[in-house]
């Protein structure tokens, strides 16, 4: 199926969102190191000190120049400056506001040589990205179409018969970069280096080569690349210490210390505690604990049972490990299952909160956000760009805002209240589930790459038999709409019974009571080109097993 690709980061619109989604890797792994990639132009300077400021571990400012063979012509003739200008700015303005020692510059972007390492160092890198180089030694070709699946020598491909062409081997990968690191000594020895760490920023060791003495180049000043800012003694210029993350303040550290049995031994465990809107990232700690002992396939369901109580933090459940299931008797921030991995979410108001949750927010914006895997269920309404790039999560929800499953891939939402514009715009897969009480649900919905199906009950199907001719192929047929139909509804009526089981919505009850009534009220959302993949795996199926 097509994708977007590369698709939009919609949980970053400040660097305060850039700083929460650093803290949030930081807690889901502490021992990784955090990078944020920026493309080489005018006032990347001052966007790689946000993300120094944001306590980034790392930075890299791409060039213009290499890049993935998948780069449409648009973006390899049109986007970004060479990786010289950047990383100058880059250095210079980190420098300047004295956060250079905070953080590793790294630049990459067509290097080659051991003399474009020089290059680097002397421009104000701490470190060098290779990719196009090693993989031409590996065998590439650079026939530009890395993502149809036909590389001619097995580099980028899937198919069998296309991998047996594969002729690279580490050795020879392991000699070109050995080749570097002698030509980069060579011109160490002449600059008079013995370190690395010595040309980091040295830019005064930089001229402009006579052979560009051309017309074209006449009037061109470089002045700004080989500046070389005035530092004190206390001012570094490379890398020199580690950035504070905070991670000791985090909540997760008394569920961890709480979970042990369930850790060590796989002992079921529950936990009751309170949470401030302070707590951030709350159960992303303690995930990466599970992932790091039992993978991706955690704990059975249930055996690290939460009950919180209050308002949390951003990033509430984020990347949230299967085994691991939170209800919060309260209400949530932004990025609620950011990153969800199989566990199971629960938000309901107080028991004693007299406002009507159907009608109210629950969870902010950007809920789900690149989920995979997991159970989410908000007795209430949620923001804006809910479920955007959802992969495989289920959900249930009382309401959304704006750009409702944007770029959707996979995994199930049900909507049992209104939607905000825009909704399943570069949807591709998945499928939602909308109560369209006032048949507008279609003006709020992007139709771009979705169509929307109505969700019969059976006897509408089979009736129609009567009118189709009554032959053994429409029997097939209308036999077959009705299976499809009927799972619909089940799977419907299961997801909303959970959502009554788990937060005790009344208008889950409502809308379960009234069950047939309600039924034909329901849109179902569904990607065009899902669905004829759905067919397509479901032809094969049937013909496998004939």
């Amino acid at each position: 199926m097509g994708l977007i690709s590369p698709p939009p980061h919609h949980d970053i619109y400040s660097i305060e969102d850039l700083a929460q989604l650093i803290h949030d890797l930081k807690n889901v792994n502490p021992q990784a190191r955090i990078s944020v990639k920026l493309v080489s132009e005018v006032g990347v300077g001052t966007v790689a000190a946000g993300v120094s400021k944001a306590h980034a571990d790392h930075v890299t400012i791409a060039g213009y120049d290499g890049g993935t063979g998948a780069s449409p012509m648009t973006s390899i003739k049109q986007a970004g400056l060479p990786w010289e200008i950047g990383l100058a700015e880059t250095h210079q303005t980190l420098v300047l506001n004295k956060l250079r020692g905070r953080i590793a510059v790294q630049v990459d972007g067509g290097l080659r040589t051991g003399r474009d390492v020089v290059i680097g160092a002397l421009l104000g890198a701490d470190e060098f990205g290779f990719a196009t180089a090693p993989l031409i030694v590996s065998g590439c070709l650079m026939m530009r179409k890395c993502h149809l699946n036909t590389c001619p020598v097995g580099v980028a491909t899937q198919d069998p018969e296309l991998r047996k062409r594969f002729t690279g081997q580490p050795e020879h990968v392991v000699n070109y970069f050995f080749l570097v690191a002698e030509d980069v000594r060579q011109w160490m020895a002449k600059l008079g280096f013995r370190t690395i760490n010595e040309m980091i920023g040295r830019s005064d060791k930089l001229d402009m080569q006579p052979a560009l003495a051309h017309w074209k180049s006449e009037g061109l000043d470089f002045s700004r690349i080989f500046y070389k800012p005035e530092t004190d003694a206390n001012t570094a210029v490379y890398q020199t210490e580690l950035q504070d993350h905070g991670l000791e303040h985090a909540l997760d550290h008394q569920l961890i210390a709480q979970a042990q049995p369930a850790l060590e031994k796989g002992q079921p465990v529950e936990i009751n505690i309170a949470i401030r809107n302070i707590n951030r990232t709350f159960g992303a700690m303690l995930s990466g604990e599970v992932a790091k002992r039992y993978g991706h396939k955690g704990l059975p369901e249930d055996s690290i049972a939460i009950h919180a109580k209050g308002t949390a933090g951003q990033s509430f459940g984020a990347f949230l490990a299967q085994g691991v299931s939170i209800e919060l008797e309260g209400d949530g921030n932004d990025y609620v299952g950011k990153g969800m991995s199989g566990g199971r979410i629960a938000i309901f108001p107080p028991k004693d909160c007299p406002i009507d949750a159907a009608d109210n927010i629950i969870v902010g914006n950007t809920v789900l956000y690149g989920a995979v895997s997991g159970e989410c269920y908000f007795n209430g309404i949620a923001g804006e760009r809910f479920a955007v790039r959802n992969s495989g999560a289920i959900a249930v929800v009382e309401g959304v805002g704006d750009h409702g499953c944007e770029y959707m891939t996979g995994g199930v939402v049900v909507v049992l209240g209104a939607t905000g514009r825009n909704f399943a715009a570069g949807m591709s897969g998945g499928i939602a589930y909308v109560l369209d009480e006032d048949g507008s649900f279609s003006k709020r919905c992007n139709m771009a790459m979705v169509e929307l199906e109505p969700i019969p009950v059976e006897d509408d199907l089979l009736e129609a038999v009567a009118h189709q001719g009554g032959d053994m192929e429409t029997h097939g047929r209308v036999h077959l709409m009705s299976d499809m139909t009927r799972n619909d509804a089940q799977r419907l009526k299961h997801f909303i019974q959970n959502h009554k089981r788990y937060t005790n919505s009344p208008c889950a009850l409502h809308i379960l009571e009234n069950w047939d009534s309600y039924l034909p009220r329901f849109v179902k959302v569904m990607p065009v080109d899902y669905r004829e993949a759905l067919k397509q795996i479901q032809a094969l199926q049937v013909s496998a097993t004939a």
